[in-house]
């Protein structure tokens, strides 16, 4: 069975297996994004992240930045994973591996790919700190809420 290029999972992210999803003979440059669970947040310690998402309609935004890639990229391959659930520090989040026969293009293409993801994919985090938690509303991190369907004590 062959792997979504686009996917929520609870599941640990690999790096190599999203890269290799997008690997093929006209792809002059691979251009791998991964994102990770950090200590510090604007100077306050974070002991760990939830992410909780709408899975579907997660999977079909992430599908449609692809769709958006390859109209801007047309030569593009493009594969997001992103994990949902309890993350410790330094866990992988997101995995974003663009290919393209040139690697500027995998660059701008990778980029766009990260920004959007924040933009327009339902996927929300709660942030531990050492001193408290709170829900991030959307992935701008503009807005403070819980997600509708979310519960604090789901992850502990």
């Amino acid at each position: 069975m062959t792997e979504p290029l686009f996917c929520v999972t609870d599941q640990e992210l690999s790096i190599e297996a999203v890269s290799n999803m997008v690997i093929n003979r006209n792809a002059g440059a691979i251009v791998t994004f991964t994102g990770t669970v950090r200590e510090l947040t604007y100077g306050r310690k974070t002991i760990s992240l939830h992410y909780q998402a709408y899975q579907t309609m997660a999977e079909k935004q992430l599908q449609r930045i692809g769709d958006e890639i390859k109209e801007r990229w047309p030569d593009a391959t493009t594969a997001i994973w992103h994990r949902t659930g309890h993350l410790q520090i330094s866990d992988i989040a997101v995995v974003i591996a663009v290919s393209t026969p040139h690697r500027k293009d995998a660059y701008l293409a990778n980029e766009y790919a990260i920004e959007r993801i924040k933009q327009i994919v339902p996927i929300w985090k709660k942030e531990q700190w050492e001193d408290g938690s709170e829900w991030i509303g959307n992935q701008l991190e503009t807005v403070s809420g819980m997600p509708k369907e979310g519960k604090e004590d789901d992850y502990r």
